[in-house]
This record gives structure tokens, sequence and C-alpha cells, in this order.
């Protein structure tokens, strides 16, 4: 929930570690004792996760007789990458590097980078008889595959399958209904309606206390919100991965040509639309820059609700146990209807799969603690390994299905339910997403989830329903830059033109919208557009596209 633009800032600061790490790290370090394996995490003590304390940490070091110590950091995206990159660029690196996708992942680039110095080492003849689940997994799902394979052809990682149906569409609208009824308005369709719904939100007092006190509309971050509100003018993805830059979310496809979203007079309109909409006091000042917490201490004011909509994937910016009822009044909105229709909407395809690894073995690693690592690897990957590894003990964090329970889709037997932790105590037992290798859309929706969707045991039933909504609404101008290889030097020049545009397009976005950059300016807008080619536009386009053409 860290906010895209505050990382944005940190970017180069980022780069240039990286730098080092790649070049601090040609020499081998020393390794420990084959009974213990260390291992770069990211742990959230929040929700109790102490990864040496753990009830599946035990699990692991009893079941293969090895000695876990971790090197961890936090759920936080900047400093998780930061951090390991200095982890890298030490050169006194772990066995093995165990992440969290949406937090701070390898990309694909690094992936060969590293690979290429022998920092971290190729995993191909480790897959096999000695790994049944993952090889099973594979054959199950040839995407899983094919997304843990490098342009290099060699697996030098791990991904996370996550088949999230409701992460698959993250770019959500979540409106309090309760306001709606109370101002007599229906939930909008069209940006113009949306304009109309929260000029009332903020204007004609809908939670009654007689204050000035209403947030039309908030976010954490931006990039939901932005992506929300410029979709219907035209395509644009949010990106939903690990760092800034690691995917190319600018890009779209239009009649088959690689399109820079942002060159576009389309792009313009829409971010027009955000700014007006800024400008006239609708939108949350601290929409781009406030991270989870902040936007949570509004969603659960003391003072009463405030927040009248929020663009965020799911609602966690309310909690059940407010008094008042409102964890109970949010509902989403549909894709609005705008100059391009309400077809431009933006799937994300699984918010956990996304090129790249969450695991990797490094040449600290004896071949025994290759094979350890795997095995255990193997285990999280099987039906048992990943109940425990990422929910915790059977009977505390989840129990069997009895009886009359319902699966979270209807059509499937239900499996397992889970169980409502104590606040603070959620990961005490679990390592949580970072186990989420082989969450496929069976093993996700066979688990059992109440009936009332306005329930805290509803939830994920709540947010099941809410994204069917948005499926149906992909836009034919998504750019599946999952299917384009890029290798070699190539793929290094890519690198950076990619990091600097992708960052600079998220921080002029802020800009313009916050009246930094003035949209209606020609002379502001010809010098976004030289700044973009400065980057090397023209080069990102060219070698998307050529690799593009060449994967048809």
């Amino acid at each position: 929930m860290t906010s895209r633009f505050a990382r944005a800032a940190a970017a180069g600061t980022a780069l240039a570690v990286a730098s080092l790490a790649f070049a601090a790290c040609s020499s081998g370090p020393e390794t420990t004792p084959d009974d213990v394996i260390t291992i770069f995490a990211p742990q959230d003590a929040a929700q109790g996760q102490d990864l040496e304390n753990n009830a599946f940490t035990e699990l692991i070091e009893e079941k293969f007789d090895v000695d876990l110590k971790f090197e961890t950091t936090n759920w936080d995206g900047t400093a998780a990458a930061e951090k390991r990159q200095i982890s890298l660029a030490s050169g006194d690196y772990p066995d093995a590097y165990m992440l969290i996708p949406w937090v701070d992942q390898f990309s694909m680039e690094e992936l060969v980078k590293l690979g290429g110095q022998g920092v971290i080492l190729p995993l191909d003849d480790l897959i096999g008889e000695d790994t049944p689940n993952l090889t099973a997994a594979f054959e199950k799902e040839p995407g899983f595959q094919e997304l843990a394979t490098a342009p290099d052809g060699k697996i030098w990682g791990i991904p996370a399958w996550n088949d999230c149906y409701h992460c698959s569409y993250p770019s959500k609208l979540w409106m309090n209904s309760a306001w709606l009824d109370t101002l007599g308005l229906e939930q909008p369709t069209t940006p113009e309606e949306l304009r109309t719904v929260l000029e009332a939100f903020k204007t004609q007092d809908p939670n009654g206390n007689g204050q000035a006190d209403e947030i039309p509309l908030s976010a954490s971050g931006g990039a939901t919100l932005l992506s929300y509100l410029m979709n219907p003018f035209l395509y644009t993805a949010e990106m939903y991965s690990n760092a800034e830059g690691v995917n190319p979310s600018a890009l779209g496809a239009v009649n088959g040509q690689v399109t820079l979203q942002a060159t576009r007079d389309e792009w313009r309109d829409a971010i027009s639309y955000v700014t007006s909409l800024y400008a006239d006091g609708l939108i949350d000042e601290g929409a781009f820059t406030q991270n989870g917490d902040a936007l949570t201490a509004k969603g659960n004011s003391a003072e009463g609700v405030i927040l009248g909509s929020v663009a965020v994937m799911h609602p966690w910016f309310v909690s059940a146990d407010n008094e008042d009822g409102r964890y109970a009044q949010y509902d989403p909105v549909a894709p609005l209807a705008g100059p391009g229709g309400d077809d431009t909407y933006y799937s994300g395809g699984g918010a956990g799969a996304a090129p790249g690894a969450t695991f990797v073995i490094t040449n600290r690693s004896s071949e025994a603690k290759q094979q350890k690592l795997m095995q255990i690897i193997d285990f999280m990957v099987s039906y048992e390994g990943h109940l425990q590894a990422e929910f915790g003990v059977e009977g505390v964090d989840w129990v069997q299905p009895e009886e009359g329970d319902v699966a979270l889709d209807e059509s499937l037997e239900p499996n397992f339910e889970l169980t409502t932790a104590p606040s603070g105590e959620q990961l005490k037992n679990a390592w949580g997403p970072m186990a989420q290798f082989f969450s496929d859309a069976e093993f996700r929706n066979s688990q059992v989830t109440a009936t009332d969707i306005y329930t805290a045991e509803g939830y994920e039933r709540r947010l099941f329903e809410a994204t069917k909504l948005y499926e149906g609404h992909e836009s034919a101008e998504l750019f599946p830059f999952w299917e384009v290889k890029i290798t070699g030097d190539t793929a290094t020049e890519l690198a950076t033109i990619q990091t600097n545009i992708e960052n600079f397009i998220v921080q002029a976005s802020a800009e313009f919208v916050t009246g930094v950059r003035d949209i209606d300016s020609d002379a502001d807008w010809d010098e976004f557009q030289q700044n973009l080619t400065d980057l090397g536009a023209d080069r990102y386009v060219e070698i998307y596209q050529t690799a593009w053409d060449e994967s048809k």
C-alpha cells in the first residue's frame, strides 16, 4: 500500500544501488554449514509475523532437518527494494531470496543479469523427479512454467502463480451507497455523472454532521485512481507488481502498433478530466502521496464517516469493527463509459502472475542446500504444504469444511475455511503471501466463504462478486508484453529506458493533476512530450514493437 508516486522519487537511488550490487557480486561469498540456510524475506510484524519464531518455519526446520536464518525487510516496496539491493551489493548475501511479488520481486532483467554473473543459480536441473509437485504444477498450468522461463531460455527463479480473480482487475472504485441513498442519487455511469455525485458528496453534508468534512474521492498512491478515472478516455493500465518500471504499463497496442499512451491526445483529455476534479476539491489532496495507514485512518475516523468513495482494489480502508456499520456501506462502481466507451478497462491477469521471480538461489548455496531449498519450495507447492505455508496451523488458522459450507466458487467442492485470527496475529503461524507459489483458481476458489458479503467472513465473496462488474470490459489496446522476449544487450538497454520512462510518467501524471504542470498549457504539454523523447520514448516503442513482431 506504499505510495507509488512516493516510490518513484527513490527510483534513481535504487537504480544506482542496483548497479553497485551487480558490480560487487562477482566474487563468491562465504557460506554457512549445509544444515543452516539463510534467506532474505519480507515479514509483517504488524500481523504478528516473526519468521524466526513462526509455526511454519518450525515445521520446515523439523521436516527437512535444517536451521533457517532470516534477513528480513518489511512490506514497504521502497524500503524492501533498497534493502534487497544493499544485501546484494554487500557481497555477503544469503543462500536464497524469497519475496512477495507486489512488494519487491526480481524482474526478468535482473534475473538474466545476476544469472549471467553467477550470483544466482539456474534451477532447470533441480526441477524434475525430485520436485514432483512443482513439475505437476507446471504441467497443470503451462503459463506458470512460461512465466518462470527467462528470455534466455533458463529458469533462474520461481515466480508466484497467484490466480486471484479480484486481483486481476485491480482498478476498482468503491462508493458509499448510504450517502447515495441519503442524497437520492444513483451510482454514476459516466465521468460527468461521477463529477455530479462527487460535488454532492462535497456540498450536501451526506454524513449529516453539519460540517464540511466529507472527502468525496480518495486513494492511496494514485495508481488505481488514475487508472479508473482515465480508462473511460483510453486504455490506462495500472501497474500492480513490484518495483516501478518493471512492467511497460505506459504502453498500449493500437491497430497492432505499440503505442506510448502518454503521447496521445486522449491521454491529455483523460488527465485534464482528473485535473478538473482535483482543482474543484473533489479529490483528496493526499490521494497521490498518502500511504495505506493514512487512508485507513480516514476510513476509520473516530469523528464519523468522511469518505465518499475510494479508488483501491478492495475496501481494506475501513474495518469491520466500526459500530456505525460503515464497513457495509461501500459498494463497487462499474467501469464508467466515456469517449472511449466502457470497454477500455484493464485486466491485470492476476496480481502475483508477473514476469520475474519471488524465489532464487544464490551461489552461496551448496549443492546440499540447493536440494533442500527446492524440496522446501516443492512442499509449499503441494496442497498440504500450501495450506500450512500461507495460512498456518490446522484447527487454529484454518479448518476442514463442514456439511453445508459453500466454496467461493459455488461450482467447486469446498476444501478449507479460514478462521478469524485476533488482531495482530494474522501471520503468527504462517508465511502468508510469500508462500503463494501456486495459488491456482481451483485452490483459491475452493475456500469456504460466508454468503453474507457484508460480514468479515464474507469478504472474499464480496470481492469475487464485485469483480464481475469489471470482467468483460477488457481493452483491445492491452499490450501483451508478457509474450515478448527481449535478451542480451537490447534487454540491458531497455531496462534503463523503461525504468526512466515509466517512473517519469508516474511523476508527471501527479504533477499535471496537482497543478505543478499545466495540462491546458500547450507549452507544458510540448515540454512533457519532449521530456519523453529525451528519455528515449521512440527507442522504447521500437524495441517492444520489434520484439512483438518477432514473437508473432
